[in-house]
């Protein structure tokens, strides 16, 4: 399909791509993702390297026992949660999403699979709005960060 002369299917394979080539710099079992926009890179990248795929929902979305985390967004407040049997301990979880603002929803997943005894291998987002400083918050945290775009959020 081409809008306004950007071919989208070519964009989008690109970004798989890359995804998958910054994935190898992490050791991980298991692929997380947030509801929902994440989901849709996470889920192909999961398909490709034949990794269980975990989708970290909005609250009361999912049917069996969860774990929750509680979080402040720019404009609210959210939770997110996953089944309580999603992880095993000592998994080791690569969490992608489509972008990183503030990095508060990433910071609630990072609690939701370590309070599931598994360990954040690291993130990878399509997206990095860097003046809102999210990535520079995950990495003063300890974590590792592989952005694809960096664009300003203002």
């Amino acid at each position: 399909m081409k809008i306004n002369g950007v071919e989208y299917k070519t964009i989008w394979f690109d970004e798989e791509k890359q995804v998958v080539e910054r994935s190898k710099k992490f050791q991980f079992n298991k692929i997380g993702a947030v509801e929902s926009r994440g989901f849709v890179f996470a889920s192909a990248i999961s398909y490709i390297l034949d990794k269980p795929f975990i989708m970290l929902r909005k609250k009361n979305k999912l049917p069996a026992e969860v774990h929750s985390v509680d979080f402040e967004l720019e404009y609210g407040t959210a939770t997110i949660e996953v089944h309580k049997d999603s992880f095993d301990e000592g998994d080791k979880v690569l969490i992608i999403d489509d972008l990183i603002a503030t990095g508060g929803t990433a910071e609630a997943a990072a609690k939701l699979i370590e309070i599931s005894k598994s360990k954040v291998a690291g993130f990878i987002f399509v997206i990095n709005l860097f003046d809102l400083g999210g990535t520079d918050n995950l990495v003063k945290k300890g974590y590792s960060v592989e952005n694809l775009l960096d664009f300003p959020g203002h």
